[in-house]
């Protein structure tokens, strides 16, 4: 079932999505001090591209820095990566069968705003990690 919907949100959003990432990421490694927000935005552009069977996390490493990081990528890129996610929602929604995914990509909104201090990781390990059952 996951590749089923990976399959119908690559069409229908994930890979305009993806491409956002992409043109942010690019943008952000033009200079120097913001090559770890282009490397977050490649890193989320994966995720938006094909999303289901993987959840977002926290990194336990993550600390001050990525919080200062936050602030700074939210001006830069994370506004209009959340405005990106939030009109293909709206757009998904007019569907019927686009209901599910637009669910997806509403819940994509915060990664997009921020992206430091977070990893992208199986779904099985996500839900371990909140105290589910390790299933591999």
């Amino acid at each position: 079932m996951k590749t089923l919907l990976n399959l119908i949100w690559l069409v229908l959003a994930g890979f305009w999505l993806a491409l956002g990432y992409v043109v942010a990421g690019i943008i952000c490694c033009l200079l120097i001090v913001t090559i770890p927000f282009g490397i977050a935005s490649f890193r989320i552009a994966g995720y938006a591209l094909w999303p289901f069977g993987r959840t977002v996390v926290d990194k336990p490493t993550a600390g001050a820095w990525s919080v200062i990081g936050n602030v700074i990528w939210i001006v830069v890129a994370g506004i209009w990566l959340a405005i990106e996610h939030l009109v293909t929602a709206i757009a998904l929604f007019v569907t019927i069968i686009g209901i599910p995914l637009a669910i997806a990509n509403l819940k994509m909104i915060p990664i997009s705003l921020m992206p430091l201090g977070k990893q992208i990781v199986p779904s099985e390990r996500g839900f371990a990690a909140y105290g589910g059952p390790d299933r591999g």
